[in-house]
């Protein structure tokens, strides 16, 4: 399964330069007529955003590594079956974009969720091997994760957009980033503050936040209620780390 890993990692790394378009292909944003452009809904986050993939595969990479060498626990053993599925889903996920089936990148990127959100609670469940497997193992996935959470909202607002689904679009962004928010909280509660989905979740509303505030796709309410969001998911994050502080060593 170590093998597995490393196979998946590196598959990821590869399909993604494809979505990149950096050597062959069609960049995710022009992909698809550019449903996933960061003009083409009012929760698409600015095209800067976009740039924590390669902190992510960069993570994807060092993990597959890192569980390699010896001495890794029965945490790992775990690990490994979800994190394959999650690598692999990424790749799917381009490749339905690449082909243009913005219906099917849907049902991708959830899929893509519930396999993250499996993986985070494994990791809760088991104690980090230390500093460095908590900032490989934990703050990637973390990472990771925070991030697809921005991204299925920013995917299904495209395919309904695509669909011709735009009537109460400012409502349906607004009601989007409160869920966020919430799943934002509910995902520190339950980590007793881990620190990494935090940063991509901020991450992903900040520059969201941007592309409404300024820009070629403006809107004031959309924009600041993303940093609102942001600022809650921000401040739950650092009130449950002050709570907790001493219950858990390491919380990534």
């Amino acid at each position: 399964m170590k093998t597995v890993v490393m196979v998946s990692a590196v598959a990821a790394v590869v399909v993604s330069f494809l979505g990149s378009g950096a050597w062959i292909g069609t960049p995710i944003a022009e992909a698809a007529g550019g449903a996933l452009s960061a003009t083409s809904t009012l929760v698409a986050p600015a095209g800067p955003a976009f740039s924590i993939w390669s902190v992510i595969y960069t993570g994807l990479i060092v993990y597959a590594v890192w569980q390699f060498l010896p001495g890794r626990t029965a945490r790992h053993d775990a690990l490994r079956a979800p994190i394959v599925a999650s690598m692999l889903l990424n790749a799917a996920w381009i490749l339905a974009i690449q082909l243009g089936q913005v219906w099917l990148s849907v049902v991708v990127i959830v899929a893509l969720l519930a396999v993250l959100v499996r993986v985070f609670v494994l990791l809760q469940q088991r104690t980090p091997e230390g500093l460095a497997d908590a900032v490989i193992t934990d703050g990637t996935m973390g990472l990771y994760l925070g991030w697809v959470c921005v991204a299925t909202i920013a995917n299904i607002s495209a395919w309904l957009v695509s669909l011709g689904i735009t009537d109460g679009a400012r409502v349906w962004a607004v009601v989007v980033l409160v869920v966020a928010a919430a799943v934002g909280v509910l995902l520190v509660r339950y980590s007793s503050g881990a620190i990494a989905p935090t940063l991509s979740i901020v991450w992903g509303l900040g520059w969201l936040a941007q592309g409404r505030l300024s820009g070629e796709l403006t809107d004031a309410p959309v924009g600041w209620t993303a940093v609102l969001a942001a600022a809650i998911v921000a401040v739950s994050t650092v009130g449950t780390r002050l709570r907790s502080s001493g219950s858990q060593a390491v919380a990534v």
